[in-house]
């Protein structure tokens, strides 16, 4: 090899130089050093080395870029940006809502106390009613982006729970769940009369466990399905202890509207900002004396009820008569009787990834598609479960 090389001194192509003899560099010291005490066979293999070492580096295919390495936060701006970071560079803007206009209802109350509930509605005629009870502190426009997906399929009605939004009651700090379950028949009872279409009772975080509560309790007729959106009775309670600090440590004065989208964008629990713009607004009240921007509902003053939302909550739902699905943001969240009824097949349950615990505004339309597919699957039609061939399939 080495004489082939001294015989050719341009091996590699007319116009490259020869190897040999070699540039004075720290790199031909070390092999000068090793050719000296090696034998032979040392020696070839160092200039076999050599040589494909410098044909790669002539070779425009393997030429070395002569540019300074990325940073790391460099390569982290040149992927796709994740939902927070990019919801932070996107207008926090209020976005008026183009769904239907809220409507008011006022339900019946036995003790003739009046009681006026705000709802969202997204009429549709041909498949069910689909009536959603939001989270605590969260109104019912939190649905809006999934709703209009769904409406095409089915009536969407979302309404405010007493305390949140443009509803009014007699004692609007009183959430019980008894209180809250009681609402929400009055509710339905007086929107869709006797008898009431098809409905599917559809709850996020409390707004899940009312939701399991009015399922539990068979008040209501022509009920076919249950959806509850993360919400686990184990997981719920364990974090109760700690509710108080998470509601101190969070802002609590902002502003201006905008500030406060982009605050639950970039610190909050949403990672969506076209749902931010739509859903957060609502949830604010203008404080006078304080000149700023507030909670309209006062969590902290509900502690006495906080337990009885969650407490023996998984076992009504696998005890409630209708179909379910549990969507969860983490596989970790299953208490042991919610293990056991899912491995027995009692519900069906689905894992949302990327997401946080407001999935509906999160991923509205993965949401969409999964309230979608539940209602096809289990053939829910306007009137109910529909047999085919005996009834048309409202789906087409």
């Amino acid at each position: 090899v080495r004489r082939t090389i001294e015989r050719d001194p341009s091996p590699l192509s007319p116009g490259t130089p020869s190897i040999l003899p070699p540039q004075p560099s720290r790199v031909d010291g070390a092999r000068a050093t090793l050719l000296a005490a090696g034998g032979r066979g040392t020696r070839r293999i160092v200039l076999l080395l050599c040589l494909l070492r410098r044909r790669r580096a002539a070779s425009p295919r393997h030429a070395v870029s002569r540019q300074p390495h990325p940073s790391p936060h460099s390569l982290y701006r040149e992927r796709s940006p994740n939902p927070r970071s990019f919801a932070a560079t996107r207008s926090t803007s209020t976005r008026p809502w183009t769904g239907r206009p809220t409507s008011t209802r006022s339900a019946p109350s036995p003790s003739r106390t009046p009681r006026t509930f705000s709802m969202c509605t997204w009429p549709d005629r041909k498949g069910p009613s689909c009536s959603v009870c939001t989270e605590a502190a969260t109104l019912g426009l939190s649905f809006a982006l999934a709703a209009n997906q769904i409406k095409g399929k089915a009536r969407v009605v979302a309404m405010d729970l007493r305390g949140h939004g443009k509803s009014s009651t007699s004692d609007d700090l009183d959430l019980s769940i008894e209180t809250l379950t009681n609402d929400v028949i009055a509710v339905i009872r007086t929107l869709y009369g006797d008898p009431p279409p098809a409905i599917i009772l559809v709850g996020h975080s409390m707004g899940g466990s009312v939701a399991v509560h009015v399922a539990a309790r068979r008040a209501i007729r022509n009920l076919h399905g249950l959806v509850v959106v993360d919400v686990v009775e184990g997981t719920a309670m364990a974090s109760l202890i700690h509710m108080q600090k998470i509601l101190l440590n969070r802002a609590q004065h902002f502003p201006s509207i905008e500030k406060a989208i982009e605050w639950s964008v970039k610190g909050g629990p949403l990672r969506n900002i076209d749902s931010a713009r739509i859903s957060i607004p609502s949830t604010l009240k203008y404080d006078e004396s304080k000149e700023c921007y507030t909670y309209r509902t006062p969590l902290e003053k509900t502690e006495k009820y906080w337990k009885g939302w969650y407490e023996g909550l998984s076992d009504k739902f696998l005890s409630c008569p209708v179909q379910k699905i549990l969507l969860l943001a983490g596989t970790d969240r299953l208490d042991r009787a919610l293990t056991i009824g899912q491995m027995q097949g009692k519900f069906q349950m689905i894992v949302v990834r990327h997401t946080g615990h407001a999935i509906q505004e999160d991923v509205p339309e993965e949401f969409a598609s999964h309230i979608l597919n539940f209602i096809s699957r289990n053939k829910i039609g306007p009137n109910g479960v529909e047999i085919p061939g005996l009834i048309k399939k409202w789906q087409q």
